[in-house]
């Protein structure tokens, strides 16, 4: 079964170190992608999003953003957030600290952000202790799992609807290998919640 909400027990432990969700008692939502901008995905995410008047937070990588810089500033232009994804997608486990901070601090210099998310949520104690003295490392409240080879279109659908809440914060990737299960989701995904009274927020107020 494809992973998509972390373990409580990890949560618990590293809560004081790494944002999982956002305490809040309003209905709001803290919608973010993944790993773009990718060209042909990511504008026509930015487009469904203008269509229903809602923010995201884009986690985008210093590679891709130097590469497609015209869609890079397109993203902030439209007023969404845009942070940092490391430059290369460095998978944590399989880097050393410095190494992996060096990443970090390269994709900085293009995305100026002081929030940060790992790719693959793979991060260690030692890059967590270097990173969080300058940046706000954000995780998640869910994914909707549109990465996931295996997953439908709709299997990635429900699990957005079944178990987005209050201050959640939810993935979706804007990436090639997600585009269909992810343009597919966004509007049911968007149009469902904000029928029922919820607002997505960028994530200014942790910045």
């Amino acid at each position: 079964m494809n992973k998509i909400i972390p373990p409580y027990l990890l949560r618990l432990l590293t809560k004081n170190f790494l944002i999982w969700k956002i305490k809040t008692k309003e209905k709001k939502i803290f919608l973010t992608f993944d790993d773009g901008p990718t060209p042909d995905v990511t504008d026509k995410i930015l487009d469904i999003l203008e269509s229903y008047e809602v923010k995201a937070v884009f986690f985008c990588t210093g590679n891709n953003s130097e590469r497609f810089p015209e869609l890079f500033s397109k993203i902030k232009n439209a007023g969404h957030q845009t942070c940092n994804h490391t430059y290369s997608h460095l998978d944590g486990w399989k880097s050393g600290a410095k190494d992996y901070v060096s990443d970090v601090e390269r994709a900085k210099s293009i995305i100026n952000s002081s929030l940060f998310r790992p790719p693959h949520g793979r991060i260690t104690p030692g890059q967590i202790f270097k990173l969080r003295k300058e940046y706000y490392i954000v995780m998640w409240s869910l994914l909707a799992g549109d990465f996931y080879e295996n997953a439908s279109k709709e299997r990635c659908l429900n699990n957005v609807l079944k178990h987005t809440k209050r201050g959640s914060i939810v993935v979706f990737h804007d990436s090639e290998k997600s585009a269909d299960k992810c343009l597919y989701a966004l509007p049911r995904f968007l149009e469902h919640f904000l029928e029922r009274g919820f607002k997505f927020e960028l994530l200014r107020g942790v910045q």
